[in-house]
């Protein structure tokens, strides 16, 4: 059994390799929902929109290679991204590394289990009304919820939890 600490615990992003940035992604498809924002205020609004290509039960694209090209608005996560998006989900790997705080323990790199994610209900498994191509613009904020903005309850205890940390309308 190793004693070395894992590379989110020991690594900047700006040092991770590819293979490491990419494994921070919890496959939550939180970010892959519809935000709104107030153009007056800047608040940021989530909706239960996935992306055009969202896989809605395996919960990542399903195009991430080429996913910036179908979706132009689709923001590419770097270091530099993540310290400046306030949307990104609290229960974000990135954001949680970021801000020098440990992966919950039901993240696949702490379980070990894929669908632990799915499991402790912070996945937008079954919580996605439906894709953006499928809805007007107009119909959007009807959609508007809070739930992504949360942990669900019993997702920040277990083993090897960190502790929890909160119109018009232009798409995000």
């Amino acid at each position: 059994m190793s004693t070395e600490a894992p590379f989110w615990k020991t690594k900047s992003l700006e040092q991770m390799d590819s293979a490491e940035w990419e494994s921070l992604c919890d496959g939550c498809g939180r970010c892959c929902l519809v935000k709104l924002e107030d153009e007056d205020s800047g608040q940021i609004a989530y909706t239960d929109i996935g992306c055009k290509l969202l896989d809605d039960f395996g919960c990542r694209c399903r195009d991430y290679p080429n996913r910036q090209a179908q979706v132009p608005d689709c923001v590419r996560l770097t270091p530099e991204a993540v310290r400046s998006l306030g949307w990104l989900p609290p229960s974000c790997g990135y954001r949680l590394v970021a801000e020098g705080r440990d992966l919950y323990w039901w993240h696949p790199l702490v379980s070990g289990d894929p669908e632990s994610v799915h499991a402790a209900g912070v996945s937008v498994r079954k919580r996605v009304a439906a894709l953006e191509d499928e809805l007007p613009l107009g119909d959007y904020l009807d959609h508007l919820v809070r739930w992504p903005t949360r942990l669900p309850k019993g997702a920040a205890r277990g083993t090897g939890a960190a502790r929890g940390t909160g119109r018009k309308a232009a798409k995000v």
